[in-house]
């Protein structure tokens, strides 16, 4: 498939686009991350303030950026870097070209933790659930010291290609299976987890507010950069899909119908492990105790998912079965991302000229190579996520820039409200687009490098090689914007031509 008809493909459906986008944005994310920090940013009381921070930025952050990617998308009929140029002219292309790198540098090492799902899902199926801490962390680490992150890694890059290669309409279908499939699991899965005893404990400490919290800087970065990370707002994942978005479908309703259904599902998760953990350890431990384990278990933040729930599900009346169900559902939400994550980088390749075969198969070839130190060193799996999470946050900035360049209004007036929108976006959303967007950019970031300064590395922010550094974060966003600078003509000239 070549890039000449591209152009002209389409998701079927309503019901098709909305599925393949909360396929992208419902991933581990929602199920692995969120309940982690939720648990990270709650205070003595509950973590009810955090997701009070978390839901502000859905409507000031995320829902605002979606309308953003799936304009420019729609607009452009291109991937990420064609359709950004088609908005914010030729010179910027390197602009759009570092929003899909982040993109893709985070598909790099997100392979790997879909591998990890797909391995604890095999061996929630053939082995008996470990028993305790020991148990657990014999497999953990039996599995971490052997190559096999490697090849899980390997197989879930090769069976992602096997959908791109055929397109929107493969991807389309596939999500019409996946995501149903995850949300069935995820409803059985609550009402298991719900009727466990002292369940109720921790869905009380999940939604009280300790509102001291807030106070806290810190609190309002950790809640945006989730909420990127759970809407998959300011990734060029949904500006892509955009490309194939049908006229009549009305962007507004489809950017807060995402967002607010990737929350959904996050609290749905947030409620499924707080449930289980404080259901299984209320009655040994106390509450802080318990925090402790869904803050800071096992090294990458790995080991509430991969170490403690299978324990938990040891202890539980049919916990392989529930076993199962929890790593079926979390290999499903990691492949359906995973497969957006292929398609960004894909499409940019098409829209320069390359067939869609050969494109695919060079993406997953570079996501196997490049993605290979994160499975053998969980250490550069840490920094990886590190880098490339906070560089969602200049991914914003730039989609921002672009709509700003383009003109605000002239964006909302006709690329969003078009002729066959029936609801109409109001201009509320310029104002935080055009003032919102860059204040929040430029505030956390500047937060940002003043925490890693002085609390996350404050002896090692200056040195690149240091994992958690200032430097290490702008060194490699340096050498990614510098070669897409010195290749900025090319890009737009290639990209362009096609």
């Amino acid at each position: 498939m070549t890039s000449q008809n591209t152009g002209k493909e389409r998701f079927s459906t309503k019901w098709g686009l909305i599925l393949s986008v909360l396929g992208i944005a419902v991933g581990t994310g929602n199920i692995w991350r969120f309940p982690r920090i939720a648990a990270e940013n709650g205070g003595e009381t509950g973590a009810g303030a955090f997701l009070v921070a978390w839901i502000t930025f859905l409507f000031i952050w995320s829902v605002p950026l979606i309308i953003a990617e799936y304009g420019i998308g729609r607009n452009g009929r291109k991937g990420v870097v064609g359709s950004y140029i088609k908005i914010a002219g030729e010179r910027f292309a390197w602009m759009g070209s570092f929003i899909g790198f982040v993109a893709t540098a985070i598909m790099f090492y997100y392979s790997v933790v879909a591998g990890w799902c797909l391995y604890y899902l095999i061996e929630s199926v053939v082995s008996a659930l470990p028993e305790n801490v020991d148990q657990a962390n014999m497999v953990w680490d039996g599995f971490q010291g052997s190559a096999l992150p490697s090849v899980f890694h390997a197989v879930m890059i090769f069976l992602g290609g096997l959908i791109i290669i055929k397109g929107v309409k493969s991807i389309e279908r596939i999500n019409k299976i996946l995501i149903p499939s995850l949300l069935l699991v995820l409803v059985v899965s609550l009402v298991k987890a719900l009727t466990l005893p002292n369940s109720g404990a921790g869905v009380v400490y999940l939604f009280t507010p300790d509102w001291v919290t807030l106070k806290e800087p810190g609190i309002w970065l950790e809640a945006l950069t989730q909420n990127a990370w759970d809407t998959g707002a300011a990734w060029g994942l949904i500006l892509t899909y955009g490309a194939y978005m049908r006229k009549k479908d009305n962007i507004a309703i489809t950017a807060f119908q995402t967002g607010i259904g990737n929350n959904i599902v996050s609290l749905v998760a947030a409620i499924i492990i707080f449930s289980t953990v404080f259901g299984t350890l209320g009655s040994d431990m106390s509450d802080s105790a318990i925090l402790d384990v869904m803050r800071e278990s096992g090294p990458a933040s790995t080991g509430l998912t991969f170490m403690w729930m299978p324990q938990l599900f040891s202890q539980m009346a049919g916990g392989q079965i529930f076993a199962i169900l929890f790593f079926l559902g979390l290999t499903f939400a990691a492949f359906s991302s995973l497969i957006s994550m292929i398609e960004l980088a894909t499409k940019v390749f098409v829209d320069m000229g390359v067939t869609r075969t050969k494109a695919t198969i060079a993406v997953c070839s570079a996501g196997f190579l490049f993605g290979l130190p994160s499975a053998i060193s969980l250490d550069i799996f840490a920094n990886q996520d590190f880098v490339w999470g906070v560089g969602l946050m200049a991914s914003g900035g730039l989609i921002s820039f672009a709509v700003i360049t383009f003109g605000t209004d002239k964006f909302r007036n006709e690329l969003v409200n078009n002729e066959e929108s029936t609801y109409k976006l109001g201009s509320w959303w310029e104002y935080i687009m055009k003032y919102l967007i860059p204040i929040q950019v430029i505030t956390l970031l500047s937060w940002w490098i003043y925490l890693s300064a002085t609390s996350f590395a404050p002896d090692t922010w200056y040195n690149p090689l240091s994992p958690f550094s200032v430097a290490t974060v702008l060194v490699q966003w340096g050498i990614a914007i510098a070669l897409f600078k010195f290749y900025n003509k090319k890009i737009a000239k290639r990209t362009t031509l096609n």
